[in-house]
C-alpha cells in the first residue's frame, strides 16, 4: 500500500518528462539534470509502485501498459495542481474571498453605506461584519481586520495601521436648536440638556472644550446617561439634547441635515482610529483592499 509520505513529486515529474520525450537524455535536458538522476528517479518510482513503467531497449523506450495508465493519472494530477497554483496566485493578486471585519458600533454605521462602492469594484469579495462595541481578541477570534478607537497597547501579534485622527465636537438637531436656542459660548451649556456617555470604568465622561484659548473639562448636568455612543447620536437626532461625539461619527448626520455642529471653535482633539491586522503573514489582496477602503473613507474631510 502506498502512503502519502511515500509519494515523491520530483520522481513523478521526471517520469512524465521521460514518457513525453521518449528519452532519458532528452528528459534530463528538459529538467536540467543528468541522465543518471533521471534513471534513478524512474527506478525509485517503479520500485514504489511495484511495476515496470517502461520497456527499455538499446534503441527505444516505450511505456508499458501500467506505465500508460500511470501517465494518465500523473498528468491529470499535475494539471490539477497547476490549476490550484494558478487559483492561489489569483487570490493573492486579486481581492477574492471573505474578509472578517470587526468595527465599533458607531463607526460601523458610518462605514456601512460605503461598502456598496467596495462591492461594486470587487464583486468577488465577501465581507463578514461584526458591528459592536464589545471588545474582542483579534487573534483568538480570527478577525482579519479589527478597528479600534483610542490609544492602543503594544501587541506583537498585531500590525497596527492608523486610519485617521478625530476631533470632539458638540452637536444637536436643528429642531432642538429651534426650541432651545443656539450656543453662543461655553457658559451657555448650563442652560441646555446634556447627553452624557458613561465609560467602561463606570465614570461619566466630561466634555473637553476649548474656551478662550484654554482646554477645559466640564461636567454638565445630564439629561440622559448611556454607555452606548449610538444611543447618544439617536437621542441628538430626535432632539433630546446636546452631545459631544467624534466628528467622523457626526459626519453622515451633518450631511443629511439631521445634526448641526455647535461651537466649532471649541472643538478639541479626539481619539485616533486604528486598524489591527494579525502579524506574521503577508497581507492578502482581499485584506489590503478592505483596509485601504477604510482608510480612504475615514480620511474624507469631516463636514
Amino acid at each position: 500500500m502506498i502512503r502519502r509520505s511515500d509519494i515523491s513529486m520530483p520522481d513523478i515529474v521526471t517520469f512524465t518528462a521521460v514518457a513525453q520525450t521518449g528519452s532519458f537524455t532528452r528528459a534530463a535536458e528538459r529538467l536540467g539534470t543528468d541522465k543518471s538522476n533521471v534513471g534513478k528517479a524512474v527506478q525509485r518510482l517503479e520500485k514504489r509502485l511495484g511495476t515496470q513503467l517502461f520497456q527499455r531497449t538499446t534503441r527505444v523506450i516505450r511505456l508499458t501498459e501500467d506505465g500508460e495508465i500511470y501517465l494518465v493519472g500523473a498528468l491529470t494530477a499535475l494539471d490539477y495542481l497547476k490549476e490550484v497554483e494558478h487559483s492561489l496566485k489569483v487570490r493573492r493578486s486579486e481581492p477574492i474571498g471573505r474578509v472578517r471585519l470587526n468595527l465599533p458600533a458607531s463607526f460601523g454605521r458610518l462605514l456601512l453605506p460605503t461598502f456598496a462602492s467596495l462591492a461594486g469594484r470587487y464583486p468577488k469579495l465577501t465581507l463578514e461584519l461584526a458591528i459592536t462595541d464589545q471588545v474582542s481578541d483579534p487573534v483568538a477570534e480570527g478577525w482579519d481586520i479589527v478597528v479600534r478607537i483610542g490609544e492602543l497597547l503594544t501587541d506583537s501579534e498585531m500590525t497596527v495601521r492608523k486610519l485617521c485622527d478625530t476631533t470632539f465636537g458638540l452637536y444637536a438637531s436643528p429642531d432642538y436648536i429651534a426650541r432651545r436656542g443656539d450656543l453662543k459660548s461655553v457658559s451657555d451649556i448650563a442652560n441646555h440638556s446634556a447627553l452624557i456617555f458613561r465609560g467602561r470604568n463606570g465614570r461619566l465622561r466630561p466634555w473637553t472644550l476649548l474656551d478662550q484659548g484654554h482646554i477645559r473639562e466640564i461636567s454638565p448636568e445630564p439629561q440622559i446617561i448611556t454607555s452606548d455612543t449610538q444611543v447618544i447620536i439617536d437621542a441628538m437626532v430626535k432632539g433630546l439634547g446636546i452631545g459631544q461625539i467624534l466628528d467622523r461619527m457626526a459626519q453622515p448626520y451633518i450631511c443629511e441635515g439631521a445634526l448641526v455642529h455647535l461651537l466649532p471653535q471649541s472643538s478639541t482633539a479626539g481619539l485616533p482610529v486604528h486598524a489591527l491586522i494579525p502579524s506574521g503573514q503577508k497581507m492578502s489582496a482581499k485584506t489590503r483592499v478592505v483596509l485601504n477602503h477604510l482608510s480612504e473613507s475615514l480620511r474624507l474631510p469631516a463636514t
